[in-house]
């Protein structure tokens, strides 16, 4: 039988599936044939396969590297299940039990071992591990090796001594997160970029991809979580405090809400996760403490009440959305105090400068994305070297934003951009435009160009914000592995020849912070009791208008859903009545509306 009918019939018999998935005959050809592979694969794209097959077809023992003692667990229970003669030596057991599991991989009676990297790279372990016969090393999460990955563990930087102990063996290097620096940097340490790279497509379009200003964040949260009652999801929050306040606002609503952080009782901790993984219709309400590893098919959404740290730790956390590719949610809200933290928490890490600035930069790239007026699934997948068409799955497809004419504005940061040399970052380019006089200015003789000043009727805050627009739209590209240094594309040097145009959506920041002083005139006033209606009611008209493709106002205005609250109808005639309803809307939304309006009702009962 060839290579690659062992491979199918070990896909058939041990793990009963009928056909590879695309990439994973490939990967497992490459390793068979001795070489070493990173395989960048979406989440729930099949990464464990492509080393779990080899390691069933090589003579010798797989070693597979992986950071949670909780997921060496499960795959070893899950791989047991299947037949495979699979070990972990991990912390979490007692010595004896450590003891027999390296006695049956001593006798050839194991084919694979879970380890961690720290058990795995000190001396006794290498020294026992080089008397067996082996095959494969499997690096899991492999993003943690690399300073420039979203989770990086510096218990990882140690595995590039494997290729030198253990000359000839192929790695198997897996992660579901990984722009291009990151690749080139976990190849270079893992396998000196001699190994091959395979990139799957990092899409995962059955995940509607939401982003919102921080107004009242709690109202926010509940009205995402209340619109999604009885669905099972993930809550993440910037620090322990607010993980646990927003569990408790949750848990008062009868949601079944867990907090997950790294400051609770160990013991309390594993159990909620526990009960997050078995219970139906649980909401785990955590700090980055938790996701890495968890595989549950039936998360419906990822819920950020602060910004991630990167794009990568972004794209990480919505793809535990979703993994048996039926619909999901996510929204992630951000403000400026968000920025202000994540900037503090990049300046005050115990890293070199370089590394500070690389981070300052991703930082910024989430921030364009947060800000694009175009197609966020078209701006994340462009982070990763994707290009696709609008999406038609993200709200921004859904619901375009005003746009404003941003042509001249644009083609003065690009001719400043070219003037300068496409070389120098956004704060000095800002600084030339506004006419500002500073000593980097005049040694530059940035002073004497004619663009100097040219901008001066714009706030330094709205030029940052058109500026990665313009970064989002891929006019201007971002130097993130060196100075951060600004420079045209193809289409931003068109742009700047005077060809096309450029709109920008308003400055985001501004405007949420001016509609969040003051309460919807609609709503403005109503009483405590009917305002929390009337936010239950909007969620319902959001999801109802998503199913339509309409904007949300062409459902009802602001203004009939306060009626609405203010009335409470039970009966077609009463709902007649509502201001802005007629009779096609009142055949198609009086159900839908008296349905929640009554369920509030019983709940404040």
């Amino acid at each position: 039988m060839s290579a690659n009918g062992q491979a199918r019939e070990i896909l058939r018999t041990t793990f009963g599936f009928d056909a590879f998935r695309p990439g994973q005959e490939e990967i497992i050809a490459t390793l068979m044939g001795g070489d070493s592979v990173l395989a960048v694969m979406p989440t729930g794209a099949g990464k464990s396969l492509c080393f779990q097959v080899p390691a069933l077809m090589l003579d010798g023992l797989t070693v597979v590297i992986s950071p949670l003692v909780a997921l060496m667990e499960d795959q070893v229970a899950a791989l047991r299940l299947s037949g495979v003669a699979a070990e972990t030596i991990n912390s979490s057991r007692a010595y004896e039990v450590n003891a027999d599991s390296w006695r049956r991989i001593a006798a050839g009676k194991a084919r694979i071992l879970y380890i961690s990297p720290e058990r795995l790279m000190t001396e006794r372990m290498l020294a026992a591990l080089a008397k067996l016969p082996l095959a494969l090393f499997a690096v899991d999460e492999a993003h943690c090796i690399s300073r420039w990955g979203p989770a990086f563990r510096p218990e990882y930087q140690d595995l590039a001594r494997l290729r030198e102990r253990f000359p000839g063996i192929p790695i198997a290097a897996m992660t579901a997160t990984a722009d291009a620096a990151t690749r080139a940097d976990i190849t270079d340490k893992l396998f000196a970029g001699r190994g091959r790279v395979f990139v799957s497509g990092f899409d995962r379009p059955n995940i509607r991809l939401g982003v919102a200003m921080r107004r009242n964040w709690k109202v926010q949260l509940l009205d995402f979580v209340e619109a999604r009652r009885g669905q099972c999801g993930i809550v993440y929050c910037l620090s322990r405090k607010k993980t646990e306040e927003a569990a408790a606002l949750l848990a008062e609503k009868g949601i079944n809400a867990l907090p997950y952080h790294a400051g609770m009782d160990p013991a309390a901790r594993t159990a909620n996760q526990d009960r997050f993984m078995t219970e139906a219709g649980t909401v785990m309400v955590a700090t980055i403490a938790f996701g890495m590893g968890i595989d549950k098919p039936d998360v419906r959404y990822v819920f950020h009440a602060n910004l991630p740290g990167n794009m990568e730790a972004y794209y990480q956390e919505i793809g535990r959305a979703g993994r048996d590719g039926e619909p999901a949610d996510a929204l992630m809200l951000y403000g400026l105090d968000d920025i202000r933290m994540r900037r503090m928490f990049i300046d005050q890490e115990e890293t070199d400068t370089d590394h500070k600035r690389r981070e300052h930069k991703r930082l910024d790239t989430l921030v364009a994305y947060c800000e694009t007026p175009e197609c966020r699934r078209r701006a994340l997948l462009a982070y990763f070297g994707e290009a696709m068409e609008p999406c038609g799955n993200c709200d921004i497809c859904l619901d375009p934003p005003e746009l404003a004419d941003g042509t001249e504005a644009a083609r003065k940061v690009s001719a400043v951009v070219r003037r300068t040399g496409q070389v120098f970052g956004q704060a000095h380019l800002i600084d030339v435009l506004r006419g500002a006089d500073t000593e980097k200015i005049r040694k530059a003789g940035h002073d004497r160009l004619s663009e100097h000043g040219t901008g001066g009727d714009m706030a330094k805050d709205q030029w940052r914000s058109l500026i990665r627009q313009m970064v989002a739209a891929g006019l201007l590209q971002l130097d993130v592995k060196g100075y951060g240094g600004l420079s045209l594309t193809k289409a931003g040097a068109a742009l700047d020849r005077g060809e096309g145009g450029f709109r920008y959506r308003l400055d985001t920041m501004a405007k949420s912070q001016k509609r969040a002083a003051k309460p919807p005139p609609a709503a403005s006033e109503l009483d405590a009791a009917d305002a929390e209606l009337f936010q239950v009611l909007k969620a319902l008209r959001l999801r109802l208008a998503h199913a339509q493709g309409v904007p949300p106002y062409v459902v009802f205005p602001d203004k009939a859903l306060a009626d609405m609250a203010r009335k409470k109808p039970q009966s077609r005639d009463a709902f007649a009545e509502v201001h802005g309803v007629g009779a096609a809307k009142l055949e198609k939304f009086s159900g839908p509306f008296m349905e929640a309006i009554a369920e509030h009702l019983e709940r404040a009962a």
